[in-house]
């Protein structure tokens, strides 16, 4: 059940994360690849908590 919580909340991190990065007022490509930065460090953290890693 912890791990459930542990992934429900990186989940929900990341999606705060994105929407805040697309509120600031940033060049398209920064927001791009700040997204994609994003994305990777919570794939990257779903993983370790699915003992992947």
């Amino acid at each position: 059940m912890s791990v459930l919580i542990s992934i429900l909340i990186t989940f929900l991190v990341v999606i705060l994360v994105l929407y805040l990065i697309g509120r600031l007022p940033l060049d398209g490509r920064t927001k791009q690849i700040a997204n994609i930065v994003v994305i990777i460090i919570g794939v990257i953290a779903l993983l370790r908590y699915l003992a992947v890693f």
